[in-house]
């Protein structure tokens, strides 16, 4: 088991929070909370160890287009990094949605 934390910039508030995914199965779960922080962090619980590099290439670029200020909790099973993309965007959407 793996555990990595990652920080980035953020230029706007997250006000809703946000839960998708489940634990299990090579999927992972992701949890996107509101931060007082004018920063985006992200702290990773892996089963799969060594691949904090592609992690960081994947938050890299989701950070790219993404500027809110969350806490992000990533619950992985083995997820790939097309998955774990997936998940992140699909989080955003759903703490910017209409409803709850």
């Amino acid at each position: 088991m793996e555990n990595m934390r990652y920080e980035y910039p953020a230029k706007r508030p997250v006000t809703r929070p946000a839960h998708v995914g489940v634990v299990g199965s090579g999927d992972l779960e992701v949890l996107l909370s509101p931060s007082p922080d004018a920063h985006a962090e992200v702290v990773i619980r892996t089963s799969v160890d060594g691949y904090g590099h592609v992690w960081k290439s994947v938050l890299d670029r989701f950070f790219q287009r993404y500027d809110g200020a969350a806490k992000i909790e990533v619950n992985d099973f083995g997820a790939t990094p097309g998955v774990v993309m997936l998940r992140l965007n699909e989080a955003v959407e759903a703490s910017e949605g209409d409803t709850p």
